[in-house]
């Protein structure tokens, strides 16, 4: 029996929000509309997905310890995560820096901070997490090395998650482990450089799978996503909502498919219950306070 249906392996950071009407060119200055911080990171928000849905859920992270890293403890707790593996210390708390204009696209950049700092010993240390939970859900806010760490420490049983965000080249080891290998439409792009011959998703998934993941999930935004494996491509249809703000919106859709995969879900049923999951997401400004809960889903 495990304890945990999922264990997310990743990054913890403050996300600080500026509405814009656009965003500024080389050397320019726009002003924006009042600064709102709101606790983020890719490892953190799919945490909390999860575990708004329902799920049994444990973060291994790193924060600092300051005020931002309190923020962070405190929504991860107050969501129901098991902070058990969030490591406190060394440098301050990772920030990202985010821009939304009025379409409720954004733009980010992200200082590390603390999350730097979450080493492969870390990953070894927190063998008793890997032998307690279903699925494992990892992001590339964190050191390769310790996602490569991660791979090694996975239990016979369990599954890995990957979303490569930001993208950067993988091991085949760690794309060997990937079930599924989640992405968006840069993220696949970068994956394959290349190799991406094609401007078809449907393409860009086979191209994928040929890479060595056991599965691959590439996200459309509206345009819904889509699964293969070796069972063959699948389709996945979008819901249809008006966005408000899209930050998180990828992480909710990850800890919902997750979440629904150490459920017993197949992956197309997982991937169509995360897309339900991600539209709710966007129809509310922020990352974490956006992600819905179950019951908001079903209504949804």
């Amino acid at each position: 029996m495990y304890d945990y249906d999922l264990l997310v392996v990743g990054s913890a950071n403050a996300d600080l929000v500026i509405a814009v009407e656009r965003r500024p060119d080389a050397g320019e200055t726009v002003l924006g509309g009042d600064l709102a911080v709101h606790p983020g990171g890719k490892g953190a928000n799919q945490a909390v997905a999860a575990a708004r849905l329902g799920a049994r859920t444990a973060l291994l992270a790193r924060v600092g310890d300051d005020a931002y890293g309190r923020l962070l403890l405190d929504s991860q707790r107050a969501a129901g995560v098991d902070t058990v593996g969030v490591l406190v210390g060394e440098v301050p708390t990772g920030v990202a820096l985010i821009t939304v204009d009025p379409s409720g696209d954004n733009s980010i950049v992200v200082s590390p901070g603390a999350n730097g700092r979450l080493k492969p010993a870390d990953v070894r240390a927190a063998e008793c997490l890997f032998q307690a939970s279903r699925v494992v859900s990892v992001q590339l806010e964190i050191p390769l090395e310790t996602v490569e760490e991660v791979v090694r420490s996975l239990a016979p049983d369990s599954r890995f998650v990957l979303n490569p965000s930001p993208p950067q080249p993988l091991s085949p080891k760690v794309l060997a482990a990937c079930d599924p290998l989640i992405v968006n439409e840069h993220e696949a792009k970068v994956v394959l450089g290349e190799a991406c011959v094609s401007d078809r998703p449907e393409d860009w998934a086979k191209l994928l799978l040929a890479k060595g993941p056991r599965s691959v999930v590439v996200t459309l935004g509206p345009e819904g996503a889509l699964v293969a494996s070796s069972a063959g491509v699948e389709r996945i249809a979008s819901v249809k909502v008006d966005a408000v703000d899209t930050t998180g919106a990828g992480d909710a859709f990850t800890g919902a498919l997750a979440f629904r995969l150490a459920a017993g879900a197949g992956l197309a049923e997982a991937a169509a219950y995360a897309a339900r999951v991600g539209a709710a997401a966007v129809t509310k400004e922020g990352a974490q306070v956006s992600f819905p809960t179950a019951e908001e889903v079903e209504a949804l």
